[in-house]
């Protein structure tokens, strides 16, 4: 009996075993039914997302660039059933922002003139960044002024801009007779002239290029120290020469504003104390027309600043005092005797940076760095200052003090080897691989990752023109990447009438501004837990790839937001990439600020944890209080 038994039971347990076996493949295959179903819905159902968002009260605004509120539910991803998170890790509702006061129009931050005034004026210490405490950040959004428009598309905004968006005119009466604005109507026109170039940059470029060859692809990179409303970068660009210009805040009412106005890259600063926030051997070229920087005083601190961000073989441009001083030194109310010694200081500080004069012709002087340092260091026997730093990082330039020591280059093992390699042409040099990866300077990044990392930012690029049909259309002009990594989007948006500014955080594990640079591409470096060194209104397109998984953790990245509202125009648009969990707490704080978004699939399919959220600001204006 006991032997039947244990037969009939071990039938049973193969019989159940047979059933569940069933079950789970029946399960199972129905769950891969639905799963297939369910991702080809996803692929195939694409989301419509073309004109702009509702605009209020001015018939003047160019076409729209996304209407976020049209197209059917099912092509928005909506994660805000599983994902009520907030920035402290509790469940919260929306935050609403509102306007600020009109008086903050003009508002930037890190270079507020009330807040400058408490600092000393020695060596212009006043006028560098400044940032406001956490408890005086401001929790409102800044208004553009009544009566805001969209810029004139370029080519056109390089000679005109509207009045009612930059309501000065300090520099159309101070500076009429040189040319740099005109007031006609409710327009500003820039004839393109400045303090040295009364005849127009156009044909001040010109001089220059009969001295020195700008055309023939070697010079792609250039700096214009206080740069007035930056038409000679505005008349460059035709030349296929990109140049970061920057100006002090209030040195000249809102020119770096006028600047950018007009789709030229500028940034707020000046040369006092602190590196300016470029790398080492950035710019091809530097340039000073009557831009009032003391370069002989101060032990030759800011002609040493020029000398460490040119590149080897780079060329240092001056007009204005003291360069042809027997002819101006009346019309600029100084002595024969003070503008001659100042000459000859400037003159003396150049050979001890072991630079070679060019030519000296008109108003014009102009000097060339050595290609690299053997004879400099030698020099140091003759020339006993300014020395050659010792144990310093080039690169360090984010709140990082100037030096009166020499910059040194990379060593070679001639005297005819360009230091740090020589850079190709422009164009190929935009995807030639940069001195810096090939001679592993950049941990991590190999000539293979870098082909690679250019070809996915081509098809990026390929997928953002689907979704933001403006960008062929020359809605967009100023561009800003939070996070640039190698330059790639920069490339990747050659073929559009764009420029990029490239920014490199700060807190990034790699320095890559240096590459960006040798791409033929500007930059700087910024730390996005403070505010950017420009005026309200100033971009038409930001990217932000990565950028909130780098600052979630270091700072209240709402405040981020806030100040990504500040200098995107109205109506311009923002495209974030980054895993889900952030876009949405992004979508949560954003919709409290009058934007439009939606987060999309990956360009992979839905399966990639990565999403993409693109948003679009509202157009509204500031009203005028009663005293206006």
């Amino acid at each position: 009996m006991a032997k039947e038994y244990n037969a009939s039971s071990k039938i049973h347990q193969l019989e159940s075993r047979r059933m569940q076996i069933g079950w789970i493949l029946c399960i199972a295959g129905l769950c891969s039914v639905f799963y297939i179903l369910g991702a080809w819905q996803s692929t195939t159902s694409s989301p419509n997302i073309s004109n702009a968002s509702t605009k209020v009260g001015c018939n003047d605004i160019l076409s729209r660039s996304m209407d976020l509120s049209s197209g059917s539910s099912s092509s928005n991803l909506d994660f805000q059933a599983h994902h009520q998170v907030g920035f402290d890790g509790s469940s919260r509702a929306t935050q609403k922002f509102e306007p600020c006061d009109l008086k903050y129009s003009e508002y930037t931050p890190c270079q507020d003139p009330k807040r400058a005034r408490k600092f000393e004026k020695t060596m212009l210490k006043y006028r560098e960044r400044h940032c406001p405490q956490k408890e005086e950040l401001l929790h409102c959004l800044i208004p553009a002024p009544p009566n805001y428009k969209n810029p004139f598309k370029w080519p056109q905004s390089r000679d005109y801009a509207w009045y009612d968006n930059i309501p000065h005119r300090e520099l159309s009466i101070e500076k009429a007779v040189q040319n740099w604005i005109q007031v006609e109507g409710k327009r500003f026109r820039f004839p393109g002239g400045g303090t040295m170039f009364p005849r127009g940059a156009d044909a001040y470029i010109d001089d220059i290029n009969a001295l020195i060859p700008l055309t023939d692809g070697k010079i792609r990179t250039a700096l214009d120290t206080g740069c007035g409303v930056a038409s000679w970068g505005a008349f460059l660009l035709k030349r296929d020469i990109l140049t970061m210009s920057f100006a002090p805040r209030d040195s000249h009412e809102a020119q770096v504003q006028f600047a950018l106005e007009r789709g030229v890259p500028a940034m707020i600063g000046i040369m006092a104390t602190e590196r300016i926030p470029y790398p080492a051997r950035a710019f091809d070229m530097a340039h000073c027309s009557r831009c009032l920087i003391p370069w002989n005083k101060f032990d030759g601190l800011y002609l040493i600043e020029v000398d460490r961000i040119l590149r080897p073989g780079g060329y240092w441009i001056l007009s204005g005092p003291p360069i042809n001083w027997k002819k101006h030194y009346r019309g600029w109310e100084r002595t024969k005797d003070d503008l001659k010694q100042e000459q000859d200081e400037i003159e003396y500080l150049a050979e001890r940076l072991c630079w070679k004069k060019v030519i000296e012709k008109g108003d014009l002087a102009i000097w060339q760095k050595p290609i690299n340092h053997i004879e400099c260091i030698q020099s140091r026997n003759v020339y006993k200052t300014p020395h050659i730093c010792k144990g310093n990082n080039p690169d360090a330039a984010w709140y990082k003090k100037m030096e009166t020591c020499i910059t040194p280059l990379p060593e070679v093992n001639s005297s005819k080897e360009v230091a740090g390699g020589e850079l190709a042409k422009w164009p190929q040099r935009a995807f030639a691989i940069p001195e810096r990866i090939s001679r592993g300077l950049i941990p991590g990044i190999t000539t293979k990752k870098f082909q690679e990392n250019n070809k996915l930012w081509v098809e990026r690029v390929k997928n953002y023109k689907k979704i933001i049909a403006p960008l062929t259309q020359g809605r967009y002009r100023n561009v800003m990447d939070m996070n640039a990594n190698l330059g790639s989007f920069a490339a990747a948006m050659m073929k559009y009438p764009v420029w990029v500014m490239n920014v490199v955080p700060t807190d990034s594990r790699k320095d890559t501004l240096g590459v960006i640079y040798e791409r033929g591409f500007i930059g700087t470096y910024h730390n996005w837990c403070e505010a950017f060194s420009t005026y309200p209104r100033t971009y038409d397109l930001i990217h932000a790839d990565g950028v909130f998984s780098i600052y979630q953790d270091r700072c209240d990245i709402k405040y981020i937001l806030l100040e990504m509202d500040r200098i995107l125009r109205p109506e311009g648009t923002v495209i974030f990439r980054d895993t889900v969990d952030i876009l949405v707490k992004i979508q949560s704080t954003i919709d409290g600020m009058r934007w439009k978004s939606r987060i999309l699939d990956h360009e992979t399919g839905p399966f990639n944890p990565e999403k993409i959220l693109v948003a679009v600001k509202s157009y509204w204006t500031g009203q005028p209080t009663e005293k206006q």
